[in-house]
């Protein structure tokens, strides 16, 4: 005789409280808000960090989620900043609208490009990624009644924030804002990769053939990630460009790509908050090491590199883990006492 077994007494699903899905957002936030009250005579570096962060974040998904090989997200970035400096000159000082023209700048180069570029792979997408990157920075260099060229596209205006903040020479306005759009971005590119979406792009990442006999559309898939890393990238050119009211040829060129993939190696390839540290991290290092010797600043950076491939192949993200996981060792062993 089968025993029945009570409806009270059926394993349900444990309910994960919403602190907890949000954990990494509200680290992030407090982290800013921490940076902003110890260093507020750098705001300008701290708002260079929260937007780069932002740019590590899109090549993060591309590379880290995806798989995808490039060389060429400056074409994405700078392509959103020039947008935004657009949309300030000739249509409206909004920085909200700026901002969001930006990302579809940076989307649309990505769709454009991607259709042609992600029909190759390996070796050849990631010289076909540096070309198209080194054809935008050659056509914004020629288009100087357009770009300003070498001396950059300045001369605009960004209206308040809300039509309250102004964005004033301190930098408190510029700094929250660029904050703000981190925190938001990490959330939707976090929920992105959790999705199945974003499990989708892991498999193709690791057998793209399997996917395709499932019956997966593997170079629609692949577009639509670099798109929306494209987006991503785009929007933080933006905010570059309006915290800095500047947007430059530098911004397309090939020494930005190679910076921000630095950035997530050091931090941890496959983890979105790798990202951000690794940004942290070298922006960080970048910025003592030039004060110190602003001519050899790159063999710092490059010996960490090295170390931290060597040592920490899962980047600094994962040195974050094992003290976390100390910590809770210590905790636990204490709890037992």
């Amino acid at each position: 005789m089968s025993a029945v077994i009570p409806p009270m007494a059926m394993a349900t699903p444990a309910r994960v409280r919403p602190w907890k899905q949000l954990r990494a957002e509200i680290v992030l936030t407090l982290a800013g808000l921490l940076a902003f009250v110890v260093f507020p005579q750098d705001l300008g570096l701290l708002t260079n960090m929260a937007t780069m962060s932002i740019f590590a974040l899109s090549l993060s998904l591309v590379l880290g989620q995806a798989g995808i090989a490039t060389l060429g997200q400056a074409a994405l970035y700078g392509a959103g900043a020039y947008v935004a400096g657009w949309t300030a000159l000739y249509l409206t000082s909004d920085p909200i609208i700026g901002l969001l023209l930006g990302g579809l700048g940076g989307g649309l180069i990505a769709l454009l490009s991607g259709a042609v570029m992600l029909r190759s792979t390996k070796l050849t997408l990631v010289m076909l990624t540096i070309a198209v990157a080194q054809l935008l920075l050659e056509l914004a260099n020629w288009a100087r009644w357009l770009t300003g060229g070498d001396d950059g596209l300045a001369g605009f205006e960004v209206a308040p924030l809300f039509g309250i903040w102004e964005f004033n020479f301190m930098g408190h306005t510029g700094y929250f804002y660029a904050l703000g759009a981190l925190v938001l971005m990490f959330f939707l590119v976090r929920n992105l990769v959790e999705s199945p979406f974003g499990l989708t792009a892991r498999a193709i990442r690791q057998d793209p053939g399997r996917v395709q006999a499932l019956g997966g559309r593997v170079y629609l898939h692949l577009l639509a990630v670099y798109t929306v890393g494209g987006v991503v990238a785009g929007l933080a050119g933006a905010l570059t460009a309006q915290t800095s009211k500047v947007a430059n040829l530098f911004m397309l060129d090939f020494t930005t790509s190679a910076g921000v993939v630095v950035m997530i190696v050091l931090g941890g390839t496959r983890r979105l908050a790798g990202a951000v540290l690794g940004t942290v991290a070298y922006m960080t290092i970048h910025h003592i090491a030039s004060t110190l010797n602003p001519y050899h600043w790159l063999f710092v950076i490059g010996s960490m590199l090295i170390v931290v491939l060597i040592v920490l192949p899962e980047g600094l993200i994962g040195l974050l883990d094992r003290a976390v996981a100390y910590a809770k060792r210590l905790g636990g062993s204490g709890g037992t006492r």
